[in-house]
């Protein structure tokens, strides 16, 4: 057959250790995953031959088309390493979905050692390694077979992406100039996503800028992580021609001119092409918007088309300023005509004085500033639908003077009849509230005014009047009457017309609480409320502002140096934000303020102020309502000390070093009040001392209080999430061979944490969310705990056998629970295994243990000689061959005696022996045989721990447990 061909056998390395000769595979790790994985994948693919031979071939194919570009040894570094990640993506999602074992890797996408990783570690690393296998069989589901692994992990670190586009031609026969408008949409929500790139097309089918021929690119660009995960995109083409009213009007009357009327529309869906899908360079380039290095594809000449929207990285300095306006629709009564009007609205902006700002309206990237922008018209249509987009682009300072004109005209075919038509109606809207914030986003339903042509030219005429039918309503009007209202010298016509806006703005906010604090100069007496206020304002709208919201904050401690009544409330705000920026979801802006930290902060003075404000908040830890603030600041602590050393930095430049003592003074009254805290036993202080868990002292310290809270709440059941992390964390630290010794404080966990923990499996179900993570906790303790550890276990207990039965069986019925059903999936072998070895080496122990405790070999000879009836017992009948092995004769026999036995307290002895001999040959069998075992076990124990005869004993087990270790017979 021809199953073994495309592997290759590679060189080897023998190796002779005591006359024993080795192969040593002389190659990478990944080159020997790759061949093992391929010896086995082929075997299965014979076996699904008919069911899935091309999916399962395809794969195969592939990994050996890698396997012998990475043997080649001539990809760039960068290249193996993304090529090293799309292997092991690879043979991950190929292992799930040919129901094979899970592999777990390191960020390198190295095979974790399970001897050498931490069993949090591995437990963790089983979590994100089959939460990424899951996320791609969804891709799978949702028809992403094809998504390039290489691509989707450097997307997905890639906050920007952009999409290029290089308009070759225009194969359509318009006959007139005309426009080629190209835009990104979104069909499942009906929208836009960016701005239009527009290339005016002469009527010989040329550009009308003949310089750009062979030269209309655009990049559309600000497509963050969020656009990725659109289920659609679409690339939509719109051609606008501009000339007669109709093709068909040939006649020899003088026709009217320069209209725009709609032609076409083109769609092509690129959502392939936006996730990376399509190779194909001689149609498309998908690239990360990176000019510099895209020089062959990116210039001066080509257009930027932005996204409408903020990309997802805001950097400082990055200044914008944004008003997408788009006309949506409009009802206009006919009026005296016997057909609908052809209207035509023309957008413009005017200050508060009736002055036009020129040059401030964009109909797309790639083409000039206008003055007025002229929408599309549709012949006779009453209730026209535009969905036409244009950018304001205004200078920040004339905003709050500014608003949006729009007015409504007629047009007419014929020349001489368009000439005569005047603007019949008008509408408009202010881009600044009167709150200072600037317009909402969305949709806006606008007041249509009538009134003479020289009026509605006039602002004054209409400015004092509502704008929107919501304005209307606020000033007591009806916005529903079919009747025409008058106001002022204008009147509400019963025409209806709605635009939608979208702010785009990194000087101008919508949020009047954060407003507050930006122009906090304005009105200081209200700067105590807009400090707290600012901790309440949606995060995406302040770290759109956070250069401006940072500043403001550093000018109000400054300003006001001299008086310490903002500095607390000025801290707090600082805390929030960088406890923002450290949240999931905004975690992309880290960059943002470091180099905000680097290049724009300015404030000098300021490291007495955060330290004096941390101080007092570490110098109160204990008091009610100042932990949760502390823990927030402790958490935020590396930004905090970034903005202190730097500000000190800056002081040093202008003055020299001055005041240096008092510097170093306020530092290290600062480390002293924290040591006092580490010091502290109080509960409130025990949250904050995680910080310093890493070293030895601290942790000496820390532990106790810790363990003493965990089993508080474990114990109460109460947030039992938060616990399971805390711990997984403790033993992460303990693991580690660079924090120290770590006896002593396992020991402190095995004793305070132990039962605890084993209880809290014990009752949770095993639909529990956090039923994986506490076995995982549990069985990190058990393996961390020494033969020493073992030991000092049992003498915890004291001298009450009672209390040690109790445990040793709490402890068998969970270990028995767990080996007979999985809390872990199947796949996940490795994790499983480690937890069997675990529990394996504990059986051990505990064996050994209960040799001690129970069978002390005086006493127990001492039982043997009292009871005449057992003593006849010929004990080579019991020799430690194992129940599981043994005849039924023997096994009924052995349950024979147990049940006609008097004295229980002298057969425990005796049954004990037994059992702990048999106990000890299973241990050396292995995992095979650990649920029989524990089985076993468990009834023994109970004979121990019973007051009863063991006759009634063994009657109520086999009566009252459906899962006896004994059969209907009595047989084991």
């Amino acid at each position: 057959g021809t199953w073994g061909r495309g592997l290759v056998v590679t060189k080897v390395v023998l190796a002779t250790l005591n006359d024993h000769k080795t192969v040593i595979p002389n190659e990478l790790p990944l080159i020997q995953e790759v061949t093992t994985t391929l010896r086995e994948w082929s075997i299965i693919w014979r076996q699904l031959y008919v069911v899935r031979t091309g999916h399962v071939r395809h794969m195969i194919y592939d990994l050996i088309e890698w396997r012998s570009q990475i043997l080649s040894g001539t990809l760039p570094q960068d290249e193996l390493k993304e090529l090293k990640k799309k292997v092991t993506a690879k043979i991950d999602y190929g292992n799930r979905i040919l129901d094979l074992d899970l592999v777990v890797r390191d960020e390198d996408g190295n095979i974790l050692d399970p001897e050498q990783t931490s069993t949090i570690s591995l437990f963790r690393a089983h979590e994100i390694a089959s939460k990424q296998v899951e996320e791609r069989l969804q891709e799978e589901k949702s028809q992403k077979q094809n998504i390039d692994i290489n691509r989707q992990a450097k997307f997905a670190a890639t906050p920007s992406f952009a999409l290029f586009v290089n308009l070759k031609n225009v194969v359509c026969k318009i006959g007139e100039d005309a426009e080629v408008l190209m835009s990104l949409y979104d069909p499942l929500e009906s929208k836009f996503i960016s701005e239009n790139y527009l290339v005016r097309w002469s009527s010989c089918g040329l550009p009308k800028d003949i310089d750009r021929l062979h030269n209309l690119r655009a990049v559309f660009t600000d497509l963050g992580s969020k656009d990725l995960k659109r289920e659609k995109i679409s690339f939509v083409c719109q051609i606008v021609r501009v000339g007669r009213m109709e093709l068909r009007d040939n006649n020899t009357r003088k026709l009217t001119s320069g209209l725009r009327r709609p032609f076409g529309v083109a769609v092509m869906d690129v959502t392939d092409i936006i996730n990376g899908k399509v190779d194909d360079e001689d149609k498309q380039h998908f690239i990360p918007f990176q000019p510099k290095e895209f020089p062959h594809l990116v210039d001066r000449s080509t257009a930027v088309a932005r996204k409408m929207g903020f990309p997802e990285i805001i950097m400082p300095g990055d200044v914008r300023n944004d008003i997408y306006v788009t006309l949506v629709q409009g009802d206009f009564d006919k009026g005296s005509k016997t057909t609908a009007k052809n209207v035509e609205v023309t957008v413009s902006v005017y200050d508060e004085d009736g002055k036009r700002l020129e040059s401030v309206i964009f109909p797309g990237a790639g083409d000039e500033a206008i003055s007025e922008y002229k929408s599309v018209i549709y012949y006779q249509v009453k209730q026209p639908r535009w969905f036409e987009t244009v950018k304001v682009a205004i200078p920040i300072e004339d905003v709050n003077r500014s608003h949006l004109r729009f007015t409504f005209r007629h047009r007419s075919s014929q020349d001489s009849k368009d000439k005569s038509e005047k603007i019949f109606a008008l509408a408009f809207v202010k881009l600044m509230r009167y709150d200072g914030t600037t317009l909402r986003d969305g949709e806006h339903d606008l007041i249509v005014y009538k009134a003479e042509a020289k009026k509605l030219e006039d602002a004054s005429t209409y400015l004092s009047l509502p704008s929107t039918k919501i304005e209307l309503e606020e000033k007591g009007h009806s916005a529903t009457g079919k009747s025409m209202q008058n106001l002022g010298s204008c009147t509400i016509s019963k025409d209806s017309f709605q635009i939608s806006t979208l702010v785009c703005s990194t000087k101008l906010t919508q949020n009047v609480d954060l407003l507050g604090l930006l122009k906090w100069r304005s009105n200081t007496s209200l700067l105590h409320q807009n400090l707290k206020q600012l901790m309440k304002v949606d995060g995406g709208e302040v770290v759109k502002f956070l250069q401006d919201t940072l500043d403001a904050l550093f000018n109000i401690m400054m300003e006001n140096s001299e008086s310490e009544t903002f500095d607390t409330l000025v801290f707090d705000a600082l805390v929030f934000i960088i406890g923002l920026i450290a949240d999931r979801k905004f975690q992309h802006f880290n960059p943002v303020l470091e180099t905000y930290i680097k290049k724009h902060f300015s404030a000098t003075l300021l490291e007495l102020e955060l330290t004096k404000v941390l101080k007092t908040y570490v110098d109160n830890a204990e008091k009610c309502g100042i932990t949760d603030q502390l823990f927030k600041a402790m958490k935020a602590l590396e930004y905090i000390f970034k903005f202190i050393v730097r500000s000190r930095i800056l002081f040093n430049q202008l003055y020299e070093n001055k005041g240096e003592a008092d510097f170093r003074e306020s530092l290290l009254q600062l480390f002293k009040s924290i040591n006092e805290m580490m010091s502290s036993n109080s509960d409130q202080t025990v949250i904050v001392k995680v910080c310093a868990f890493h070293i030895p002292n601290c942790r000496e310290i820390l532990l106790p209080t810790m363990t003493d809270q965990l089993k508080y709440h474990l114990e109460r059941q109460e947030d039992l999430e938060a616990c399971c992390q805390l711990l997984s964390n403790i033993l992460e630290v303990l693991y580690k061979k660079d924090v120290g010794p770590t006896q002593r404080h396992v020991q402190i966990i095995m004793e305070n944490l132990l039962r605890t923990v084993n209880r809290t499996v014990i009752s949770m179900g095993r639909d529990s969310e956090l039923i994986g993570s506490f076995v995982a906790c549990m069985t990190a303790i058990l393996r961390q705990m020494e033969d020493y550890h073992y030991a000092h276990l049992i003498k915890t207990f004291g001298k009450m056998r009672s209390d040690v039965v109790d445990f040793l069986m709490e402890t068998f019925i969970m270990f028995k629970n767990l080996i007979g059903k999985n809390v872990y999936p199947f796949d996940w072998v490795i994790m499983n295994m480690m937890q069997n070895k675990v529990f394996l080496r504990a059986i051990n122990q505990y064996a050994d243990m209960l040799n001690k405790k129970f069978l002390d070999q005086t006493n127990f000879e001492l039982q043997v000689r009292k009871n005449s009836q057992l003593s006849q017992l010929n004990h080579s009948r019991l020799r430690p061959v194992g129940l599981v092995t043994e005849s039924q004769n023997h096994s009924r026999l052995w349950v024979g005696i147990l049940l006609e036995s008097s004295n229980h307290q002298e057969l425990g002895f005796v049954a004990g022996k037994y059992f702990l001999e048999t106990f000890k040959l299973f241990c050396r069998r292995g995992e095979k045989h650990l649920r029989e075992l524990m089985e076993s076990l468990l009834v023994i124990l109970g004979a121990f721990s019973s007051g009863t005869t063991i006759s009634t004993w063994l009657t109520a087990r086999k009566a009252g447990c459906p899962h006896s270790p004994f059969h209907k017979n009595g047989e084991f």
